[in-house]
């Protein structure tokens, strides 16, 4: 036998070269050493337990992606309308004060319909005060929800890819230990490549959770600020009716 034949030094370790040693293999019948061990390569000798996995979290970064840019555009764009409603809530002296276009957003809407149906006790200006702002606490709710469609997929991908990439990674740890079995080996040649592949599933997993919980927390922050938003203009309607209830001059109709 050749000096690079089979040698067992100290532990008994394989030192025939990669390709001889592939050959070999595969003249005894046995599995062949993979010779690609791009991220490509790695992707197309998986187990297709480990690629259902592995497309699972690409196409889970894709969405993670896709949300930031369509919820960003999003909340900067109702952002910037909120901020200039505020602001003309907070300088109208009263209702009728109000602009056309002021007048038709759904928050004035909201107050106008319920002095409507209080049209026959208007006197009773703590009840309709209360009735307020027990209406304009749903408006707010309601576009609470309405900003955070969309953003709650963030961190179900957060919470949940580390753990379905740790599954990939076992499962193909399994499929490697059952490798070393078969070929009856434990030289670094033969299970490396599929250690590596579950491995990869690991690494994908954070990369689609990593970016997922650092997005979803920024846009928390984001809704948390245009919330308060909404909340100072539903605070600032409710004095421009308390005014006008002072003044007598609040219509019912």
């Amino acid at each position: 036998m050749s000096r690079f034949g089979y040698m067992l030094i100290g532990g008994g370790a394989l030192t025939m070269p990669h390709a001889a040693f592939a050959n070999a293999a595969s003249a005894q019948g046995g599995p062949v050493i993979p010779s690609d061990l791009s991220v490509w390569g790695m992707f197309a000798q998986a187990d297709w337990v480990v690629k259902l996995i592995m497309i699972g979290l690409v196409i889970a970064s894709v969405v993670t992606w896709t949300v930031l840019v369509a919820k960003h555009l999003e909340l900067a764009r109702q952002r910037k309308s909120a901020e200039a409603f505020r602001d003309t809530l907070l300088a109208a002296p009263s209702l009728s004060a109000l602009d056309q276009t002021a007048s038709a957003h759904a928050i004035v809407a909201e107050a106008r319909e319920e002095i409507a149906q209080s049209g026959g006790a208007l006197d009773d200006r703590e009840g309709l005060k209360e009735r307020l702002v027990s209406r304009l606490d749903r408006y707010e709710a309601r576009v609470a929800r309405k900003m955070t469609q969309g953003v709650t997929i963030l961190g179900t991908i957060g919470a949940t890819a580390p753990f379905v990439g740790l599954f990939g990674t076992v499962w193909g740890i399994m499929n490697s230990f059952i490798g070393i079995a078969e070929m009856q080996t434990t030289n670094l040649a033969v299970v490396a490549p599929g250690i590596a592949e579950a491995l990869l599933a690991t690494a994908l997993g954070l990369v689609a959770a990593i970016p997922a919980v650092v997005i979803y927390n920024h846009f928390a922050r984001a809704i948390a600020a245009h919330r308060a938003i909404v909340s100072d203009s539903a605070a600032a309607l409710l004095r421009i009716v308390s005014r006008d209830l002072s003044r007598g001059t609040l219509a019912g109709a």
